[in-house]
């Protein structure tokens, strides 16, 4: 045999595996599970509509109609943007226990600025601010605890655990000193300062009630869905909670993005902070106090990894709205509000071993 004849038969045996190793055959379980791995949100909005379907039969029209509906989407208004911040958090492996605290110090920093400016034992440095300038405020305070958050994090190599959890309690302390547990009023808001509530602005589409809280959130999402799908600032975050060593080799610049990460989580924070006035129509410094637990709730049920680098954040979204439709659900039937929590619990083992389950896809 000629040696061009042995090297078309070398050819011929590297196309019949190459076509061999294509064709290779997956049970159904394995295509679900690769599926799945390809579409992480689906999971959560599988569960989403078969609850919304499940209540709709057992309650009917008292819970499939547009205006509750829409109702659990004012609810879960705030937790959906305390849950667009933990997300990016999350998607590089790290956590942010401290967001309902910066979210609830951003709202009290609007509402102390315009109303009685700022004070130092008992010395005024600034005088009561126009409400605009306030929120600006509110702003930098919310990105200011994110950047500090992401400075340990990123430079001091801190856990993220650890750093945030220790910066929870910090900001938790500074918001009780600073507003001396004082709640500003929300006919005084409505008086004085009403571009504080703007937010709890509603307006009607039919027999559905929609606010501007509602709206905002849809579209944060909308954009953060974006950004992380269809930019190389999105895939640089998926690739630092991938794997961080590989990113940085790869020419990402991973301390950078951490900090920048954080300080946007804290911005959205302070966003929510000025969605939560305008729900409540009031600051209070007591409020939103469990917005951490409950953010971190609406992005493992809603399908993206603790272990980074995977999800989507629709998915939280969807995370959300389920926690919304089961708590909306099970008091309209009037069972004890603790079959909410019991059921959530359940809900979230089974989507972090789930989560497991899609993460050890092989062949």
């Amino acid at each position: 045999m000629s040696s061009a004849q042995e090297f078309e038969k070398v050819l011929d045996k590297s196309d019949t595996a190459v076509v061999s190793f294509d064709t290779v055959h997956h049970s159904p379980i394995q295509r679900v599970q690769h599926f799945l791995h390809g579409s992480p949100a689906m999971v959560p909005l599988i569960v989403l509509v078969l609850s919304v379907a499940a209540f709709g039969i057992v309650l009917g029209s008292k819970f499939f109609s547009a205006f509750t509906l829409t109702l659990i989407l004012q609810q879960v208004a705030i937790v959906g943007i305390v849950g667009a911040a933990q997300t990016l958090v999350i998607l590089t492996a790290g956590i942010d226990l401290s967001v309902g605290a910066i979210m609830v110090l951003s709202s009290v920093v609007m509402g102390q600025f315009a109303f009685h400016g700022f004070a130092l034992k008992g010395y005024t440095i600034l005088p009561p601010l126009p409400v605009p300038i306030a929120i600006v405020f509110g702003f930098a305070t919310g990105a200011l605890c994110g950047w500090i958050n992401g400075m340990l994090v990123a430079r001091m190599k801190l856990p993220p655990f650890i750093v945030t959890l220790g910066t929870w309690q910090i900001i938790l302390a500074t918001n009780f000193l600073y507003s001396a547990n004082e709640t500003i009023r929300s006919q005084d808001i409505a008086a004085q300062a009403p571009l504080l509530q703007l937010f709890g602005t509603s307006f009607k589409l039919g027999s559905a009630v929609f606010t501007l809280g509602v709206v905002i959130m849809l579209l944060l999402v909308i954009v953060l869905w974006y950004v992380l799908n269809h930019t190389a600032w999105g895939r640089h975050v998926y690739a630092v909670g991938d794997d961080p060593e590989a990113a940085e080799l790869s020419g990402v610049p991973v301390g950078r993005m951490l900090v920048t990460i954080y300080t946007i989580s804290g911005l959205i924070c302070a966003l929510a902070g000025w969605v939560l006035i305008g729900r409540l129509g009031s600051v209070s410094p007591t409020s939103g106090q469990i917005a951490n637990i409950e953010s971190v709730t609406a992005v493992v049920i809603g399908g993206i990894s603790l272990f980074g680098g995977r999800g989507s954040i629709l998915g939280m979204i969807f995370g959300a709205l389920i926690v919304g439709v089961f708590s909306l659900g099970l008091r309209l039937i009037g069972t004890d509000p603790q079959w909410t929590f019991f059921l959530i619990g359940v809900l979230i083992i089974a989507a972090v071993a789930i989560d497991q389950w899609i993460r050890k896809i092989s062949g």
